[in-house]
This record gives C-alpha cells, structure tokens and sequence, in this order.
C-alpha cells in the first residue's frame, strides 16, 4: 500500500490517512503520516495526523515531539492545542492539558472537544464549581448551526474570505440571526471595512439588546475605527447594566484609559480588584495606566502581583521590562528562562518573555544571550506576519509618482486652514516621543497620543471608496476635489477634539504619518510637521528589540528594518523635493549633544515663543503611552546613543540593507 506514496499529492495522501485512522488502522496511519512528512516537512495537516495516529498508539513522547514541529510550523494551529490536550490527558498530566485545551480555544472557540474536556478534567478533579463559564459555552456552542461552526473554525484559520462567503450563504437563509451577524462583522473587521462591521453589529444590537457578546464586540470595533467618545459611551453603558460585572466594567475601565481617562480607569481596576483579588489581567492592565501616569513603582508592583498570582504571565514580565530603566533580579531572569524553554509555555507567552530575556541579559552584558533571545522573538512573531518589504517599496515609490509638485500647486490654499497640528514623524524609537515630551511642555501645546485617523484615511482611500474599484490609493490624490481635502481637514481636526486640552496646539505623534505627508499636507496646509531622526543602525536595532503593540511588522527582521528605514529616507527627500520647507528635520543625536539649540529651532518650527519648561521637560506629569514613557520623565543623557555597537558583530544584515543611506547619515 505505501510503494507509491510520494506519488500521491498530500490532499489525497492526508485523506488516506484519515481512511485508515476511521478503520482503526493506526500502524498503517503512522507509516504513510511519516512518509508525507519526510516529502513536505512543514505540512501541517500530515503533522496534525501523524501526532493523532501516535498518540493512538501511545507513543506519547513523540506525539508531543510531533505536535511541537506543528506548532513552529503554525503556532495558531488549534487543533494542534487540542492534540496536546488529549496527549497530556492521556498521559493524566491534567495541569498541562488544562493549559492546552484553553489555548486551542482561545484560538478556536467553537472546539467543542476542547471545551468538554476542561469540563471533564474540572469535574474529576473535584473543582467542578469552576466548570460553570465552560458549561456555558458548550451550550452555546452546540446550539449554533453548523455552518457558523465552519465559519468559526474558518476563521480561527485565517480563511476569511471562506469564511465570509459561507457567512453571507447562510445570512441569506436566516438574515436575522444575531450570531451570523456578529461573525460577519469579525470577519469585516479582520478585513479592514470598519464600516460594515459597525453596521452588522448596530443591527445585531438592535435585535438583541441584551446580548454582551455583541456588545463587547461594538465596543472594541468603535475603538478601532477611532470613534473613542461612542466606545467611551457605549462600555459605560454596558457597565451600567450590571455595575457588579467584572468583565463589563473590565471593558469600560480599558475604553477609559484608551480616551486618556486614566483616573476613572484606575478607580474601575482596583473596583475589580475587590471583587478578584489579584486577577492577573486586570492587575497587568493596571499597570498599563500607572505606567503611563508616571507611577512605575506602583506599576512594577502591579506587574509583580500579576507574576505572582500567574507564574507564566508572559506579557507581565515584558511589561516590566519595557518600563526601559526596570531591571530584572537574578531569580526573574531564571523564572523566564524556565518558562520560555518549557513546551507548556503559550506562543504568546513565549514572545513576550524572548523579548524581556533580550532586554535582561542586555543590562548584564550578555549581548550575545542578548541578542539570540531579540532574535527568536522577533522570529516568532515574523512567522504571524505577512508583511512584504517590496510592496512597501512599491507604496513609496507610487506616493512620489503621485505626489508631485505639480499636484501640490494645483491644490495650492484647499483643504482646512486650520494651524492647531503638529505632526511628528519618522521611524519608531528614533526620539519622538522626546520631541513630543519637549513640545507639550510648551503652555500652548497638547500632548495628545499617536492618532490613527491620518493611517485610517489612506486605509479607507487605499480601497477606493471614493472613487470606485479601480482607483486607489495614492492614486486617488489626483483625481479628488478640492471639498474632499477640506472635509478631511475638517474631519481630522473634529474627530481628534477627544485627545485635546487646552492648548492652541497639539500634537500627532503616530511616527508612520512620514508615508502621507502628502496627503496631510492637501488637507492640512498650515499643520507643521517634524521629523524626527536618529542614526540608522541605533534606530534600526532599537526597534528590532522592541515588541511593538500593532502596527511595525518591518521590525521583525534586520533585513527588512534596514530596507525599511533606507525607503523612509528615499520618500522625506521627496518630500522635501516637492514640499520645501514644510518639514523640520530633528536629529536625536543633536538634541542630545546641544539641546538648547534644537529647542529654538523646534520652537521657530511651529511659531512658539520660547518657554523654559521645554528645557526642562522631564518635570512634565502629562500622560506618556510610548515605550519611551520612563526615559522621557528624567533629563537628557547619553547613555542610549551608541547602544547599539555592543552588538554591532550580528547586524551584518542590517549594514547590508541600510547600504549608502548608512554611509550619508548626517
């Protein structure tokens, strides 16, 4: 039966196999799983099987093995988790197949299995009184239709075009049920149409007005498509609903921080706190607003309960060190090495700890440790991405095809006059959150966030909304009337109104806005717009060891980073080709070696009198949300310029990417 098994493509092959794990045919299984795997090592479907198959036949150590490939293969792979639930059940380790079967559903919550399992594991175990969540969602799970568990499962995939289809098929049959709806508006948006998703979820409300999972759901899509006052609004509604509620008043308290509402946040945290002591998620967000409020050692205790109650909390300890000047003990620093080599260990977790190990071993010197912890980190979260350095390449090079000099003086005196922005641009870690630092501490000036609307716009451009399916963005620029760049001018300036004190300024720090200065420019003609600059090899690694929230993909690779910063460089000289003098080039080094001179000159920049607290910004309490928040909080000093030289010895492939652009750095 196996003589012609390479013949046999691996749909077929994989089909074969399931055929002799339904006739009971484990041996047989395994040979044939084997042999796929040999042909195609990063199969996934053919690893899945040959784990099922030995774990059928109690070979449960190289089931694990097995399941461990598939994992680094696909670690969003659910049934991969699920496997290893079974596995360890077997094997009666129930701490470990508890820990597995909640990953698989966290990735997939329409694995029934899984969730029965916990049941099963809770109820022998005498802990049946913690059962009752789960409980609930099998229920719920074994009334959907079956369609929507396709689509659930479809989704856990990625296959969201899939899973869309089979959505809208079923829709179409019953075009009111409020779990269709809510699942369309996840695939939505997943796939980038805000608009629709709200759509679906407001009508889901509609119907059922009651249903939290809903509502949640509207909450945090209003957050995302940047309507920060209706998200406010509709997580306090939601809380007023049942005050008592952790999880609703869990959601409200982080819709409160998001709008800069850090004292309500802080008061719902520790609300939470009373009623769960020492929940480690709630404890861990707390430290979030603490951080961002100036209070570390509040927020070092906060992470530390988190640790404490959660052993495996990765993110707690990367948040503590992303607090920059923390530094870990010896036992921490054994704890997280434990942790990252244990296979029990979540991918998450895994990534947050690679990345807190990077900055450990970097403040005791180990730079080689060092950098081998930034690099698996970096390279688990590359496996997640998608990101493609040449159809960046490509977005710059058609954003200086479009935006020419031409067009900017077609347009000359559209869009919204208003002079209230500062815009500070430039690359991730290359010192704006020390310009905005400096900037805010003027009376005159807002210190606000890294806004999304600039981004938000290109997104919704970029799909043609405007002008139909064949034109997008930066093509679009061209072709739009001058009302458009006032009513986005206008729009920016009332959407942003949320974020703002009292000042006559205020400022955008998102660092990617460098990509539609044009844009910006068109709809915001009297904004000011600074770049902040920092040597190529110092911003590059300083962003290669950073773990961004969202949003930097281009981080995890040396090559990649390097090609990125060398394309930014290409588009500002564009910039300042067709938009001359509009954009201040800030060099962190000289804000460091000299800075009164680089505050008058910021200051000249955006017509502001001199203030002396610009010198002495640290003294500024305001809100920082940066990775930068500790640093900016005490004065100038030298010690981040060079850091990057420690490592210099494995950064070829930085230096290599970066090419002349390395060499002109002035």
């Amino acid at each position: 039966m196996t003589a012609d098994l390479t013949d046999t493509t691996s749909l077929d092959m994989n089909s074969a196999i399931r055929v002799m794990m339904q006739a009971g045919d484990f041996i047989t299984a395994e040979k044939m799983a084997h042999t796929r795997v040999e042909a195609e090592p990063s199969n996934t479907e053919s690893l899945y099987l040959l784990a099922v198959a030995q774990r059928y036949l109690e070979r449960y150590t190289e089931a694990l093995a097995t399941l461990t490939t598939l994992r680094n293969v696909n670690p969003e792979h659910s049934r991969c988790f699920q496997e290893m639930g079974h596995v360890y059940r077997a094997q009666n380790n129930h701490p470990s197949a508890l820990r597995a079967y909640h990953n698989a559903v966290q990735i997939n919550p329409a694995l029934e299995a899984s969730i029965a399992a916990q049941i099963g594991i809770l109820e022998a175990t005498g802990r049946g009184s913690m059962t009752a969540a789960l409980v609930a969602q099998l229920t719920f799970i074994r009334e959907l239709p079956k369609p929507l568990l396709i689509v659930m499962e479809l989704i856990a995939q990625d296959k969201l075009v899939q899973a869309e289809e089979l959505c809208k098929a079923f829709m179409l049959k019953a075009p009111r049920h409020v779990e269709g709806m809510r699942l369309l508006a996840t695939i939505a948006n997943r796939l980038g149409v805000g608009d629709e998703a709200l759509f679906l979820l407001e009508s889901a409300l509609v119907l059922a007005p009651d249903n939290s999972r809903v509502h949640i759901e509207y909450v945090q899509v209003l957050r995302k498509n940047h309507q920060y006052q209706a998200s406010l609004e509709q997580a306090k509604s939601l809380s007023d609903k049942a005050p008592n509620n952790p999880q609703f008043k869990s959601v409200y308290a982080v819709e409160a921080m998001q709008s800069g509402h850090y004292d309500t946040a802080l008061r719902l945290f520790d609300e939470i706190l009373m009623a769960l002591p020492d929940d480690p998620v709630t404890l861990t967000s707390r430290g979030h607003a603490l951080k961002t409020c100036g209070q570390t050692d509040k927020a070092i205790q906060s992470y530390r309960r988190a640790i404490a109650r959660l052993p495996s909390h990765g993110e707690a300890y990367y948040s503590l060190a992303n607090l920059k000047l923390f530094r870990f003990t010896g036992a921490e620093i054994s704890a997280m090495e434990c942790l990252e080599a244990d296979q029990d260990t979540s991918y998450a977790s895994r990534i947050y700890l690679n990345f807190a190990l990077g900055k450990a071993h970097e403040d005791e010197k180990n730079f080689a440790k060092s950098f081998e912890y930034y690099r698996v980190g970096n390279y688990l979260k590359k496996i997640q991405s998608r990101y493609k350095a040449e159809e960046i390449t490509e977005e710059f090079h058609a954003q200086r095809q479009v935006v020419t000099t031409q067009l900017i003086a077609r347009h000359s005196g559209t869009g919204c006059p208003a002079p209230d922005p500062i815009f500070i641009v430039g690359l991730p870690r290359s010192g704006s959150t020390l310009l905005e630092q400096i900037l805010s501490s003027h009376s005159r000036v807002d210190g606000t966030m890294e806004l999304p609307n600039v981004l938000a716009l290109a997104q919704r451009l970029r799909r043609g909304e405007r002008m139909g399916p064949d034109s997008h963005y930066p093509k679009v620029l061209d072709a739009l009337a001058e009302s458009d760049y006032r009513e986005f001018g206008e729009a920016f300036i009332r959407d942003t109104q949320i974020h703002r004190g009292c000042g006559d300024f205020f400022i955008d720090k998102m660092p990617n806005n460098f990509r539609h200065i044009g844009l910006i420019h068109l709809m915001l003609p009297n904004a000011k717009i600074i770049d902040a600059r920092r040597h190529p090899m110092a911003c590059c690694f300083s962003g290669f060891k950073q773990l961004f929230a969202e949003g930097q993909e281009f981080s995890y690779g040396l090559e990649e980073m390097g090609t990125y910063y060398r394309d930014y460089v290409a588009l500002m000289d564009h910039w300042d080709k067709v938009l001359p003098g509009k954009v201040l080039r800030v060099n962190y080094e000289n804000v460091v070696a000299d800075l009164g001179t680089e505050v008058h000159r910021i200051l000249n920049h955006c017509g502001l009198e001199f203030e002396e607290s610009c010198i002495s910004f640290y003294d500024n309490t305001r809100a920082v949300r940066t990775p930068s928040s500790e640093q900016v909080r005490q004065p100038i000093y030298q010690g981040g310029v060079d850091q990057w030289q420690h490592f210099d010895e494995y950064l070829t492939p930085l230096k290599e990417a970066l090419g002349s652009v390395l060499l002109d750095y002035a």
